[in-house]
């Protein structure tokens, strides 16, 4: 009989991040005699402030943001999983990954984690107060001035309706390495925010995505309507909250349609310093699969990147619909910049928008101070 094997996880620390980590590690450590993954979990800002580096030298199994695949092709501390000899099931993955969940984590001609968890902002609406959400920008403004709409505005939330309102619109983002966004069209971004902040309760600047939901779906006089938000299939289950919520597609400006969210989601890493990397590579790849993101994932509460579960009857059936009614915007959801540097430009630019929604800054003000983090983080 051979050594026990123990594996170490990290992930983040919501019912969604964390219990489909426990139940299917139970399930493998079932499929396979002698090993066993613990996981500990970490709040979301101090998974993302956590340096990849550090975490790698301490556990097995990372769950990650694929925007930091920048740093770490740099630093190698992660398991390549294209060098594993898995080419097949790798092509597989990849024909089955929603939107571009699989190829956000491959950089650097690497794949350095396999999407597990896809998400990116949709719209979340009370279908027993709002017969039909809107789909044009507009009539989402036409529906805040009666004070029922509200959506995630913390900083990291703010950048990213920045950055999504800008590629819905089609304007280039940090697609030039000088030019983070030409300055017309970021002022034209900020108007529109600036716009509906304005119309929306003060306390959306301190709330985050689950913020939201939670005043939604637990609060018989909250928000209606939330235009924007990190989607998470918990809310639309049954017994979940007080009022269920039901997910769509995002909004979009004039007839754009749902295009340009920034692309979220997490994915499973592996040390490349692991004692045991083939093990836990094993378990990444099983749990990236069809079978368990349709089954079991997904029933312990997972929110899954697999196209099969999107595609599935009865994951639907138990979120109110919720993957039909969001792939589309899914599917044209925007992958951010992921080079190396780029972290540094995301935790600067969200404060920058920021405290230009709060009316400490102005536009201008604030697109030159964006324009300058830009080029700091890409020197």
């Amino acid at each position: 009989m051979g050594e026990a094997i123990q594996l170490r996880g990290m992930t983040w620390d919501h019912s969604r991040g964390y219990d489909p980590m426990v139940a299917t590690s139970r399930e493998f450590a079932a499929m396979h005699p002698g090993v066993s993954i613990t996981w500990e979990k970490r709040s979301l800002q101090a998974f993302a402030d956590r340096p990849i580096e550090a975490m790698a030298g301490e556990y097995d199994l990372m769950v990650i943001d694929h925007p930091h695949v920048g740093e770490v092709a740099r630093g190698g501390n992660l398991l390549a999983l294209d060098t594993l000899g898995r080419a097949g099931e790798l092509e597989a993955l990849a024909a089955r990954s929603v939107g571009a969940s699989h190829r956000s984590y491959a950089f650097d001609g690497h794949q350095w984690a396999l999407a597990i968890d896809a998400a990116t902002p949709v719209a979340a609406y009370r279908s027993d107060q709002l017969g039909t959400a809107p789909t044009r920008w507009n009539e989402v403004v036409e529906l805040a001035h009666g004070g029922r709409v509200a959506f995630a505005l913390i900083p990291i939330n703010a950048l990213m309706t920045f950055f999504g309102l800008a590629r819905n619109m089609d304007f280039a983002v940090a697609e030039d390495p000088d030019v983070l966004i030409e300055r017309e069209h970021g002022e034209q971004v900020l108007e529109l925010m600036r716009e509906i902040v304005g119309l929306m309760d003060p306390r959306c600047l301190s709330l985050d995505p689950i913020g939201i939901l939670e005043w939604m779906g637990r609060t018989s006089d909250g928000p209606i309507y939330a235009p924007f938000g990190y989607g998470y299939t918990n809310y639309s289950r049954r017994g979940y909250c007080r009022f269920p919520i039901t997910f769509t597609d995002a909004p979009g400006i004039g007839d754009n349609g749902p295009r340009g969210t920034v692309i979220g989601g997490t994915g499973i890493a592996v040390s490349s310093v692991s004692a045991n990397g083939e093990t836990a590579a094993d378990y990444a790849f099983w749990i990236a699969g069809a079978q368990c993101q349709t089954g079991l994932y997904f029933a312990s509460g997972g929110q899954p990147a697999n196209a099969a579960a999107w595609e599935d009857d009865g994951c639907n059936a138990a979120a109110r619909d919720f993957f039909r009614n969001t792939r589309k915007t899914l599917e044209a959801a925007w992958l951010r910049p992921r080079y190396d540097g780029y972290m540094r430009l995301q935790d600067h630019a969200g404060d920058i928008v920021h405290e230009c929604l709060r009316g400490d800054i102005d536009v201008r003000t604030a697109l030159d101070r964006l324009q300058a983090a830009y080029l700091e983080s890409r020197s």
